[in-house]
């Protein structure tokens, strides 16, 4: 079973922060890499919706430096059901009252709040998910979307 697959061993070379994913037909892969976590995260965020955008479940492991930084640990492993829900914004029932601007801005905000929700580990949305993230995406500006996005990265640092 997926779920019970985990890497071998650390990536190879010096302590960074590495995502490597797992495809069945081929073993892990090494996918983002960079010297800060942030990056990696984002990355593994947008990866995961592409994954589940094609049906599948996404295997996943972040590994970064030890406290001693000369040394390797697994930080995070997602496992996440397979399926598209999350990955498209949610149908809006009077879409054709938007003018062209009005939806790319519209569409910017739901990025941003989905690439906040996914740096701080939360990839496995539902439709109830989807429609919330609809009515905040419509209720409020770019800023106050923006806010929220970095409340959550700031979250995420915590922990």
């Amino acid at each position: 079973m997926e779920s019970a697959v985990r890497m071998p061993s650390a990536p190879p070379g010096e302590p960074r922060y590495v995502a490597a994913f797992y495809q069945p037909d081929s073993g892990w892969t090494l996918a983002a890499q960079s010297p800060c976590r942030g990056p990696v995260d984002y990355a593994v965020a947008a990866m995961i919706q592409t994954v589940r955008a094609r049906g599948q479940a996404p295997v996943v492991e972040i590994w970064g430096p030890a406290e001693d930084r000369q040394s390797w640990r697994r930080l995070d492993a997602v496992r996440a059901r397979s399926g598209t829900v999350g990955a498209q914004p949610a149908p809006v029932e009077r879409q054709s009252e938007r003018s062209a601007r009005e939806e790319r801005l519209r569409d910017r905000r739901h990025q941003v709040l989905l690439a906040a929700l996914g740096a701080a580990g939360v990839t496995d949305l539902g439709a109830a998910d989807s429609s919330a993230m609809a009515q905040i995406v419509d209720a409020l500006d770019e800023e106050a979307v923006r806010a929220i996005a970095r409340w959550l990265a700031a979250a995420n640092e915590r922990i």
